[in-house]
């Protein structure tokens, strides 16, 4: 088996388990964004009554910290909830799109880092007034270096820009208090990297299978041989709404 076989079979063994990516280290990496996301929430959560953590992945962030009597969290993915489970004292299956099974004006606090949607309007229904929205997105645009070089040339939708962020919160009543937005570099330096990301990051190409891809992966191999890496661009932003009251 060549070396390009056995990276794209480690690849594509790697359990999809929780919203860990420690696997990845020394073979791509993503720079961080300059707020400290994970410092900010526990800030958050030590200064309220209540909380909810949407679609949690495998709690790995809400779980680093002291939680407040109420912490109650959602995942739609049941081999992530029952990992979250583990960690976090109350965990609900719940559709991303909502209905949130909550009763209204519970949560003082509502926290999300990149939900694959956010249900705004549920969101504005089960915090209480003067509760608050916090959450780390993803941005248009993001790996759509990579998308293009797996897919060819797509379109980027405004479904994630911070404009429909700013004006989604808004219809739902929300108070925008902070918009943040950065461009991170990130870098693959495997192709047994990049298979595994696609896998984890389902909406990078939609409908990835080692199979259907093996001749792009194969050019993705011989472009990493050459340059040493591949690079390409992330987004993220920072959102913070407030509901009134």
């Amino acid at each position: 088996m060549g070396i390009f076989e056995e990276l794209v079979a480690e690849g594509a063994a790697v359990p999809l388990e929780g919203w860990d990516f420690s696997w990845f280290a020394g073979r791509a990496t993503e720079e961080r964004p300059p707020w400290g996301y994970a410092s900010l929430i526990a800030a958050r959560l030590a200064a309220v009554e209540s909380a909810l953590d949407l679609q949690t992945g495998g709690g790995e962030v809400t779980a680093s910290a002291v939680l407040p009597p109420l912490m109650a969290a959602t995942e739609s993915w049941p081999p992530n909830a029952l990992v979250a489970s583990r960690k976090l004292p109350l965990v609900v299956q719940a559709p991303d799109a909502g209905p949130l099974p909550f009763r209204s004006s519970v949560f003082d606090l509502v926290i999300s880092r990149h939900p694959v949607v956010t249900p705004w309007a549920e969101i504005a229904r089960v915090l209480r007034p003067g509760g608050t929205y916090f959450s780390q997105q993803i941005g248009a645009g993001t790996n759509s270096g990579l998308t293009d070089f797996m897919m060819g040339p797509q379109p980027v939708s405004d479904a994630r820009s911070t404009e429909r962020a700013r004006a989604s919160a808004e219809a739902a009543g929300l108070k925008v208090l902070r918009l943040e937005p950065v461009s991170l570099r990130v870098a693959f330096f495997d192709v047994g990297a990049v298979v595994h990301f696609l896998r984890k990051v389902l909406w990078t190409v939609p409908g990835f299978t080692v199979e259907g891809h093996r001749d792009r992966l194969l050019d993705m191999h011989e472009h990493i041989q050459e340059h040493g890496e591949f690079v390409c661009t992330s987004t993220r932003f920072l959102i913070e709404a407030r509901k009134p009251g």
